[in-house]
């Protein structure tokens, strides 16, 4: 089964966004399920590997700050949509989910 390090050497070739590499094109180079590619994309990220993605230029080794910003943009708008249904399945405002969220513990 392919490891984290098989899909950063695999992205070393794709480095900025115009090199960028579809999950498609992953899971079928590391010969894994595209569900397997998020999750080793995940833990290569939460280790401080710059990968970014959008579905525009698929996943690639960011090289500028731009890069990573536009990658931070995608996720922070795909986590917004979450929380807004969370927000809609509990019958409350979002701001008042958001509040609930930074309550501490």
């Amino acid at each position: 089964m392919a490891t984290r390090e098989d899909l950063i050497a695999l992205l070393a070739r794709h480095q900025g966004a115009a090199q960028g590499l579809r999950a498609d094109a992953i899971a079928r180079a590391l010969d894994v399920p595209a569900r397997r590619v998020r999750a080793l994309v995940t833990e290569a990220r939460e280790d401080g590997v710059a990968i970014a993605a959008t579905p525009e230029h698929g996943y690639f080794i960011a090289v500028l700050p731009e890069e990573i910003e536009m990658c931070c943009a995608f996720l922070r708008a795909r986590a917004m949509r979450s929380l807004l249904l969370e927000s809609r399945l509990r019958k409350i405002p979002l701001p008042e989910l958001l509040g609930q969220l930074r309550l501490n513990t």
